[in-house]
């Protein structure tokens, strides 16, 4: 189970951040994810959607409900993943959201039934 509670201790400590900083609407939120457009305030929808998901997965335990957590780093695998072909690697975000794609394909792998 650590594997689990690791990934989704990053994805708060990685997410409150960025969701302020998003938030500040500053040189820096403008510097990684753009001009504040409808399209970066979304995006601020769906890191908070991941941050307030995450949490809850940890005040519940998320032994208790595994399938859920694999889910939610599922879709991030795939949407992190999928910035490469859109943004490419030229982004430090790309770059964060490889590495945490890694870690979350590790965790989804490592508690599958039959995983190491």
């Amino acid at each position: 189970m650590l594997p689990v509670y690791l990934s989704l201790i990053v994805n708060v400590a990685v997410l409150v951040p960025v969701c302020l900083v998003i938030l500040a609407d500053g040189k820096r939120a403008e510097f990684a994810w753009g001009a504040k457009t409808d399209g970066r305030s979304i995006l601020l929808a769906i890191y908070a959607t991941i941050l307030i998901v995450s949490g809850l997965l940890l005040f519940v335990g998320p032994r208790n409900v595994l399938p859920i957590v694999h889910t939610v780093l599922a879709m991030q695998v795939i949407y992190k993943a999928t910035t490469v072909l859109t943004v490419g690697l030229r982004s430090p975000v790309v770059i964060s959201n490889v590495i945490i794609a890694a870690l979350h394909s590790y965790t989804i792998y490592a508690t599958l039934e039959g995983g190491p």
